[in-house]
């Protein structure tokens, strides 16, 4: 089998790692909806929309009932989503959400990321002032003009919508974005390619080979850490 073989499950193992880690996150935020608003999707709309988007990403139906019934037993941990700021290599930004049910842990472990790629934790607020939450939708059988129509029609307002060759793709707020999937998924002859929210930075930068190194090992490390569940930065990347 050889060196082939070792780097092919070498690279299994990263998937597996990837998939109980969205697991991990999808189950811990389908718990805390459930508790907080009620275990019963028809009722619970948060809780709905999270299924759907879990079911999206392929969770497996029985993650996502084993976190709805613990929360109905209430037989699970509470948690709390916390957020980090930081720099990294090159005077990179990152913003560094988790869900945790012991904040002592997950800030040594996230601080235990940056000190060993001699990057720096920074105080609250420190790096989110230089980003914006939106939301981005993709999507193809309809132009830019009559999306925009149904969408101002609805009073759903958005940032921007631009019309290319291979989708429409419209940003606006970030808790916007189910409000605009919404007036989209009731439009006929329309499919939604892409949809995603998160933290962007208003200003993106490069690093240098070296620094870019070091910036890959701490999202690696990151990325690493069960309780973090999502990870911003500023750095403009090859794959990205």
């Amino acid at each position: 089998m050889g060196r082939k073989f070792e780097v092919r499950k070498a690279a299994m193992a990263k998937t597996n790692l990837q998939k109980a880690k969205l697991y991990s996150r999808y189950g811990k935020e389908i718990y805390m909806a459930a508790k907080n608003g009620g275990d019963n999707p028809d009722t619970n709309q948060t809780l709905k929309k999270l299924i759907d988007k879990a079911k999206s990403e392929q969770v497996p139906a029985d993650v996502i009932k084993r976190n709805i019934d613990k929360a109905s037993q209430s037989a699970g941990e509470d948690y709390l989503a916390v957020r980090y700021e930081g720099y990294g290599p090159g005077g990179s930004s990152l913003l560094v959400d988790a869900m945790t049910d012991n904040v002592n842990r997950t800030v040594s472990e996230v601080r235990n990321c940056f000190t060993k790629t001699h990057s720096k934790l920074g105080v609250s607020g420190s790096v989110e002032h230089s980003y914006e939450h939106l939301s981005h939708v993709a999507l193809t059988g309809m132009s830019a003009e009559d999306a925009l129509e149904a969408l101002l029609e609805a009073d759903v307002e958005v940032f921007d919508i631009e019309d290319s060759e291979e989708a429409v793709v419209i940003t606006g707020k970030g808790y916007d974005l189910d409000a605009i999937l919404d007036v989209l998924k009731a439009l006929e002859g329309i499919a939604i390619t892409h949809q995603d929210q998160g933290w962007f930075a208003m200003e993106t930068m490069q690093l240098d080979a070296a620094q870019k190194d070091v910036f890959e090992k701490l999202l690696s490390m990151l990325d690493d850490v069960d309780d973090v569940s999502h990870v911003y930065h500023n750095v403009e990347m090859d794959h990205e």
